[in-house]
This record gives structure tokens, C-alpha cells and sequence, in this order.
């Protein structure tokens, strides 16, 4: 049995996959801050332990 992709179809494909990498990337910049934060080494005066 051969598989036979429409060219519409496989063009929706397309959209869709460069629509999910588009998503990704505008969500990756709203929450690069917050991504960084977890990863950055706390210092002494970001934990509040010094007065």
C-alpha cells in the first residue's frame, strides 16, 4: 500500500510546524528572565540572611 500526502495537507504541516517553533520561541523570550533566575547562583544579599 503506497501513502499519498496532498500537497495541501503536507503544506498544513508545514504551517503547523513553523507556527509551534514560532510559539515556542515568543514563550521562550516572555519567560527568559525567570529561566535565568533558576539557574543564576544565589548570592548573600538575594537570600536576606545579611542585614
Amino acid at each position: 500500500m503506497l501513502a499519498y500526502i496532498d500537497p495541501g495537507t503536507g503544506s498544513l504541516v508545514l504551517q503547523m510546524i513553523a507556527g509551534g517553533v514560532a510559539a515556542a520561541a515568543v514563550t521562550a523570550k516572555l519567560y527568559w528572565r525567570r529561566v535565568k533566575r533558576v539557574f543564576r547562583p544565589r548570592r548573600a544579599e538575594d537570600e536576606g540572611t545579611l542585614s
